[in-house]
């Protein structure tokens, strides 16, 4: 086994213009946990029993706009959920919070909504399907398209206490 095919994503991070803005969002909206401040320049954010998979800094950005569109950084990070009942109720938080949705879809492997955090950085949110059910060709190669996905339909499973 090659050293690259163990490596996996540890975590990312991100500069941010307002900390306590941001932290509410990946906290209170998308569910992690803060492990880790940094007086009030900086956080650090998990999901489970980890040092933290979200790195949040205003050390080069307070006060910041975001980038223009049509400029080089990062499109999107992506946030994996353990089944559909999860993801809706975090949808659930993110539709509360009147956070408008960029899209969503059906992906074949997994169903992915995106948005917008609050400094304009690009976020999937998504649910993987099983991998037997993951579409392949004829040879076994993988195929993935982008069919619409339904919302509400995936809003349904959302536990009402998420809702609020």
């Amino acid at each position: 086994m090659s050293a690259l095919s163990s490596a996996r994503v540890g975590h990312i991070h991100l500069r941010v213009s307002d900390l306590e803005r941001a932290i509410a969002f990946y906290a209170d909206i998308l569910g992690f946990e803060v492990t880790l401040r940094y007086g009030d320049g900086a956080a650090f954010l998990a999901a489970g029993n980890y040092h933290h998979h979200i790195g949040l800094n205003t050390w080069e950005s307070l006060g910041a706009t975001p980038p223009p569109p049509g400029h080089t950084g990062l499109y999107h990070s992506a946030f994996l959920y353990p089944d559909r009942k999860a993801l809706a109720d975090v949808l659930a938080r993110v539709v509360a919070a009147g956070i408008p949705l960029d899209g969503a879809a059906d992906h074949g492997v997994s169903e992915a909504v995106y948005l917008r955090d609050p400094d304009e950085n690009g976020v999937e949110i998504y649910v993987d399907k099983p991998i037997a059910d993951w579409p392949r060709d004829a040879d076994g190669s993988l195929q993935m398209f982008n069919d619409p996905l339904d919302v509400a339909a995936l809003l349904a499973l959302a536990t009402p206490a998420s809702q609020n």
